[in-house]
């Protein structure tokens, strides 16, 4: 089956720098992710997609309430989390947001669900990291149920049990767009098949194209578990400017201290412009550059891995909000054009 292609917009709220340098304040961070959003719906973009994270670099913890303020100025751009950590939070309360969500941007809601590659929101809510897999799984059967919006009879270990209970606001449609967040876990993929949602591949470094035997993996237990056929999508970061230089010397710093920063955490070895370059390339996982450019490798991408949604992850650490609102723009007004014109 192939489905219309989708041109989206992820974010995490990164903290990012006033002019002068000086970090912005989290409220205002949040403040400028609803005017990106609606920058975002005013040039056409399909989707605008917001993180969850529970530390001081990022600014959003509550996507929803941030999505929901979203809505209230946007009409027509679908509106998701990128991703809802399922491990960390309560699947009947994730259902009930999202389907409020969906109620006040009639019916433009969307949810990934994902396990998170951050872990303070364990301890936040008194879980314990070792119990990951165990929560994942328990919580993702319980949402499946959930989502068919019927009355729920439920028991497991992580959560209390529900007997023959109904989770309010329905949805008017029937059931919330669901998608699952995959960094390259074959067991993820199998996963995303086996509950009959569309998989989401985060691809933030390497090639995207040595992805495609994940994707062959999930058509294959899409049919193993008698599915229909699903949508693929993709998320990426990148960066848009008017030339290549620009775009890649405005991005470089941002990115090498936000790569760095978390790798201290990680114990990964000092970011290089060597080999942000390489990434920057044409078979490489960063998407910056002029609009022809980026047109050209999300075209490419679209077509060798047989997406029906390309998600930009375009906030780069403190990569200031104007710089942004820039790229938001050459991106639906010229990338997205190009795209669809290069894919016929």
């Amino acid at each position: 089956m192939t489905y219309k292609l989708e041109l989206g917009l992820d974010t995490f709220g990164d903290v990012t720098v006033a002019a002068d340098g000086r970090p912005l304040t989290q409220p205002q961070v949040l403040r400028n992710v609803v005017a990106e959003a609606v920058r975002a719906d005013q040039v056409g973009l399909d989707f605008f997609g917001i993180g969850e994270h529970h530390r001081a670099d990022f600014a959003v913890s509550a996507p929803e309430v941030v999505l929901a303020a979203i809505a209230g100025q946007t009409s027509t751009i679908r509106l998701g989390s990128a991703v809802t950590v399922l491990s960390s939070d309560d699947p009947v309360r994730v259902y009930q947001r999202f389907s409020t969500l969906d109620a006040v941007s009639n019916g433009r809601a969307e949810v990934i669900l994902g396990r998170g590659s951050f872990t303070e929101s364990f301890p936040l809510f008194g879980l314990e990291v070792g119990d990951y897999e165990q929560l994942f799984e328990e919580k993702l059967e319980l949402f499946t149920e959930l989502r068919k919006e019927e009355p729920v009879t439920w028991s497991g270990q992580t959560r209390p049990a529900l007997s023959n209970q109904t989770v309010f606001p329905p949805t008017e449609s029937g059931s919330i767009k669901t998608w699952i967040g995959v960094g390259g876990s074959p067991e993820s993929v199998i996963r995303a098949a086996h509950y009959g949602m569309p998989l989401m591949l985060a691809i933030i470094g390497g090639a995207p194209l040595a992805f495609a035997p994940l994707v062959d993996l999930y058509h294959r237990a899409l049919a193993q578990f008698e599915k229909p056929s699903l949508p693929i999508g993709e998320h990426s970061p990148g960066y848009i400017a008017r030339t290549d230089a620009q775009a890649r010397d405005e991005m470089w710093p941002h990115y090498e201290a936000m790569q760095n920063r978390i790798g201290r955490e990680r114990g990964w070895g000092p970011a290089t412009r060597e080999r942000f370059e390489q990434e920057a390339g044409p078979s490489g996982a960063v998407f910056v550059g002029s609009p022809e450019t980026v047109a050209t490798k999300i075209a490419a991408v679209v077509t060798g891995l047989g997406l029906s949604r390309f998600d930009l992850k375009y906030s780069i650490g403190t990569l200031p909000h104007e710089k942004l609102m820039t790229s938001i723009e050459l991106y639906g007004t010229e990338v997205a054009p190009l795209v669809r014109e290069r894919l016929g």
